[in-house]
């Protein structure tokens, strides 16, 4: 019996884990609610504490509103009110944002010194008489730079910006082209900033009066609008503006994306008026520079002498008359149907009459029937029954007022089906059937074919194109007196 019990108590000895003995562990409990409250930590451990708390809650309750909500998250947020908290918070960063971004920006006497530290660190082509510098030499310059200007330059002097460059036999690039990018980059983003501070919302877009603010602070910096006078510095404003949403708003919402702006020929346009003209000591102004003060002169002096009856807008007869009265009867008619607004001004809102706004698309899109924005405005006008394609029909029926023009203007007769099958000829479509936009775009004759089926002028200058070409040439071997 006593040799059992003494294996017995082996056998437990055995199978009790070794250690300290089983103490209540009361300790344990209590320094985890004492960490869980915060009391003790720092103030970067308690505010991480809070924040992480915060962020859960808020994880919680968008998790409870998505499964709510069903599979599709939400994609809409009302805008802060006008005055409310929200919204004066949301300018004060905008605007704190905008000033840290400009001052961060090359002014002119930082371009100035950089100029001169290019020209006098980098050596000359002696084949081309090309200032150019090698990396070493950019290197060099950039912490001259650095020095004399301050680090807001460094950015501009990076391996990835050499790279950009093209480069000679020795590894070089010249130092005009990369001086040229640092004042294109300068001047983009400083529009940037004035076209931001100008968009009220915040949300990446400008309303058709903050684009002609922004075009009349901008007059000031442009040399050859210095002097424009100041009654017409509104009607310039509009004129300007008209454009950037000609090119930069295809579908017609009425703003502009910001960025699609600043990627945009219009203000590469606008921004050459910066160059002196001949009067102020240089060159002549850019007669075909829709910017240029002449040309919004002459578009509000059309304007106003088509305006027979002055009430502000252009009924059906007196757009005919534009452009000497070469535009075919049915081309009116299909723009006012697909470019006019219903109820004019003028006529107590019972018939179409065209605004000032209208017109301004309108001379856009025939004195750039080449480009895309002015060939699907036009194509519009074209497509009669609205199919999205022309068939010979229609072709048939826009040449024939053409042709009508062509006999009255005391020309050779000619045959409408030879017409038809010289713009078949041209366009090559690929359903032979029938001609759509993306047809006229790609043959690259788009613009000339719309000139020849909507005036007779364009008609008569493609079917003269050979004697024209002669005659250029003539000119340009002329010796000059």
């Amino acid at each position: 019996m006593e040799a059992s019990e003494e294996v017995d108590n082996a056998a437990a000895a055995v199978a009790a884990p070794m250690g300290p003995p089983n103490f209540p562990m009361v300790w344990v409990d209590q320094l985890c609610k004492f960490v869980g409250t915060g009391e003790g930590l720092g103030f970067e451990a308690a505010t991480e504490l809070e924040t992480r708390k915060y962020l859960l809650e808020a994880f919680d309750e968008r998790q409870q509103i998505a499964a709510s909500a069903g599979s599709i998250p939400s994609f809409y947020r009302k805008k802060p009110s006008e005055n409310s908290a929200g919204m004066k918070v949301q300018r004060l960063a905008k605007f704190r944002f905008l000033k840290k971004q400009a001052e961060a920006l090359l002014n002119a006497d930082d371009l100035d010194t950089m100029w001169v530290l290019l020209r006098e660190n980098c050596s000359v082509d002696e084949t081309s008489g090309t200032e150019k510098m090698n990396y070493e030499d950019f290197c060099h310059i950039a912490t001259l730079c650095t020095e004399q200007v301050g680090p807001k330059c460094r950015k501009f002097f990076s391996a990835c910006n050499f790279l950009k460059f093209e480069k000679d036999d020795f590894g070089r690039i010249a130092i005009l082209p990369f001086y040229l990018y640092v004042m294109r980059t300068v001047s983009l983003t400083q529009a940037r900033i004035d076209m931001s501070e100008l968009d009220e919302d915040g949300d990446g877009f400008l309303q058709p009066q903050e684009m002609e603010a922004y075009v009349r602070g901008l007059i000031p910096n442009l040399a050859q609008l210095r002097h424009i006078p100041s009654p017409f510095l509104s009607m310039y404003s509009r004129i300007a503006a008209r454009k950037f949403y000609f090119f930069c708003d295809p579908l017609r919402r009425g703003k502009l994306c910001i960025k699609k702006v600043l990627l945009s020929n219009c203000l590469a346009e606008l921004m050459e008026l910066h160059q002196e003209t001949e009067e102020e000591g240089g060159g002549t102004e850019p007669v075909d520079n829709w910017f240029s003060l002449s040309s919004a002169q002459r578009i509000c002096d059309t304007f106003l002498g088509l305006d027979k009856d002055m009430n502000g807008t252009l009924s059906k007869e007196e757009v005919h008359a534009y452009a000497d009265g070469t535009l075919t009867k049915i081309f009116i008619e299909r723009v006012f149907d697909e470019h006019v607004r219903r109820g004019g001004r003028g006529s107590g809102g019972k018939a179409r009459e065209m605004d000032f706004e209208s017109f301004l698309d309108f001379v856009l899109a025939l004195e750039n029937r080449d480009t895309p924005e002015g060939l699907t405005y036009l194509f519009k006008c074209l497509d009669l029954q609205n199919r999205g394609f022309l068939t010979t029909v229609d072709v048939h029926t826009l040449f024939r007022d053409v042709h009508q023009k062509w006999i009255e203007g005391g020309n050779y007769d000619l045959c409408i089906e030879d017409v038809r099958d010289e713009v078949w000829d041209m366009v090559k479509p690929v359903d032979p059937l029938r001609i759509t936009l993306t047809d006229l775009l790609a043959c690259c004759q788009g613009g000339t074919i719309a000139s020849m089926l909507t005036d007779v002028r364009g008609f008569w200058a493609h079917d003269n194109r050979e004697n024209l070409l002669q005659d250029e040439e003539e000119i340009a071997d002329a010796p000059e007196e």
